[in-house]
């Protein structure tokens, strides 16, 4: 049951939807059992030059929308999470950039480089110290002659062995605050990572993401220019809030499209009587429409808003971009749920083509991708100095 959320590139979705369907569907269940990188998907990927989607035309991009990137990471989604995931995360990095840094030089042409070689770039803002806060950092910036240093002490950097880049916070100087901090570029022959912990996980086990101790040295024209604080509110958060719902959506709709698939079965045992369990789908399926519109709803309040407001309605697009992650990430684990339920043992069994298992266990880490107390606890705050909506 292919549903998507709304796209404006059709191309680069079909592409999407045929590498799901014929490369990263095949391969999820060896990925999630291998706790492996999806190494076919992303060798489709950047054959067809999918991971600079987003990078504007003037780079050699593909110039896409966040509602086409939505689109395709719900596309993608249906089929692989951890390939939708990677792809998310990446295009999350590409958008930090794209957004805050193309003015400069040096990212200009990083853009162009990313488009050609299409990169795969990594995200390195949790850190060890700080309680899960990615806006504060431990490590510091340490400066030396036109270029600078950093050591930080990562508790995940997903797929960071394959990532061809890595953008790291970290505090602007070693005399800064925890929260006065910047976001950096560090190429694969910029960095080392030295393991420090494993990735033996519930669900997304395709992500790869074990600890790191992270050290890099580079130039200075490698930090952005922008605060990591404006880089976060206007656009890592929003974006993240953005991709990571609709790889979910994913996910509930191949949920739902097998227990459609099952009660079309059943009904056939019996031709003219109604499974006892269509009600259930009929709720199922009301559940999913109104997750896909709150995605879609979204998506227009960003590409309308995009972080750029006053303080006042910012902080309201902020807590409607929260608010997103926090919906959805519930949703998707009702929606995979009452899917199950429908399906009965069918999609209890492993080794059933209605299995649902390993959609249920990757559906139960949306809530944990920046933790849904912390995300409510930013939104306590934030409503009360906030004016109504």
């Amino acid at each position: 049951m292919p549903i998507t959320v709304m796209s404006r590139s059709f191309g680069a979705l079909e592409k999407a939807q045929r590498i799901g369907l014929e490369i990263a569907a095949p391969a999820a269940d060896s990925v999630d059992r291998e706790a492996r990188f999806p190494s076919e998907s992303f060798d489709a990927l950047r054959a067809e030059r999918m991971l600079g989607i987003f990078i504007p035309t003037e780079f050699g991009g593909g110039g896409c929308s966040i509602a086409d990137v939505s689109a395709i990471c719900t596309a993608l989604g249906q089929h692989c999470s951890a390939t939708a995931m990677i792809f998310a995360m990446h295009q999350i990095q590409v958008a930090c950039i794209v957004r805050h840094a193309r003015e400069s030089e040096f990212f200009a042409s990083y853009l162009a480089e990313l488009a050609d070689t299409q990169s795969l770039i990594a995200s390195a803002t949790s850190e060890i110290g700080v309680g899960g806060d990615t806006r504060s950092s431990v490590c510091a910036i340490e400066r030396d002659s036109g270029s600078f240093s950093i050591k930080k002490q990562a508790p995940v950097i997903s797929y960071g062995e394959y990532a061809d880049a890595i953008l790291a916070t970290a505090r602007r100087t070693p005399d800064s605050p925890p929260s006065d901090q910047v976001l950096v570029l560090l190429k694969r022959d910029e960095f080392t990572l030295a393991r420090t912990s494993g990735w033996d996980t519930l669900g997304f086990r395709g992500t790869c993401s074990p600890g790191f101790m992270l050290s890099a040295r580079a130039t200075e024209d490698h930090i952005l220019a922008d605060s990591f604080a404006d880089i976060s509110s206007q656009t890592m958060l929003p974006v993240s809030h953005i991709v990571w719902t609709s790889l979910w959506l994913g996910i509930a709709t191949a949920a739902v499209g097998r227990a459609r698939a099952y009660i079309r079965a059943e009904a056939r045992k019996s031709p003219g009587k109604t499974p006892a369990a269509s009600v259930r789908l009929a709720e199922v399926v009301s559940k999913l429409q109104g997750m896909r519109a709150l995605v879609n709803d979204s998506v227009r309040d960003y590409e309308v808003t995009g972080g750029e407001a006053d303080a006042a309605s910012g902080m309201n697009f902020a807590i409607r971009m929260n608010n997103l992650k926090l919906s959805c990430s519930t949703a998707v684990v009702d929606i995979v749920s009452q899917s199950m339920l429908i399906c009965g043992m069918s999609g209890y069994r492993i080794d059933s083509k209605f299995s649902l298992g390993r959609l249920l266990r990757d559906a139960y880490g949306a809530a944990l991708m920046i933790n849904n107390d912390r995300i409510y606890g930013a939104n306590a705050a934030m409503l009360l100095v906030s004016k109504d909506d």
